[in-house]
């Protein structure tokens, strides 16, 4: 038996959680919430990235970086790989809001979109 212990983020009470993810026990949590989120962590982490990309012109020079973020969680084992993914691209302008500029990364089924416009 692997008991983990982790300070639950869903409130601002911080509850101090005791997580059996192979009982599927949680205990220390103030509300279902935090007992839902400790056994999640413990099974299967996931979190949402959120950065920037480079804006390049037409000779390839760097003129901005726009913000943008996964569309939803990806397995934190994926974090790294991500990143490098996300680091590697280079984009042109104009830049949409919403924008999908990378499609399913690392088969996550998560899109990279841009946050912000940019002209």
């Amino acid at each position: 038996m692997s008991l983990q212990k982790m300070t639950c983020i869903v409130c601002p009470r911080g509850c101090q959680l005791e997580v059996d993810a192979e009982a599927g026990v949680v205990t220390g949590n103030s509300c279902p919430r935090g007992a839902a989120h400790g056994l999640a962590e413990a099974v299967n982490p996931v979190r949402t990235i959120t950065t920037t990309v480079c804006v390049v012109d037409q000779n390839d020079s760097q003129i901005a970086v726009a913000p943008v973020r996964t569309s939803r969680p990806i397995p934190k084992k994926l974090m790294f790989d991500a990143m490098r993914e996300i680091n590697a691209l280079r984009v042109h302008l104009p830049i949409r809001r919403g924008d999908v500029l990378i499609s399913n990364i690392l088969e996550s089924d998560a899109d990279v979109v841009a946050t912000q416009d940019l002209k």
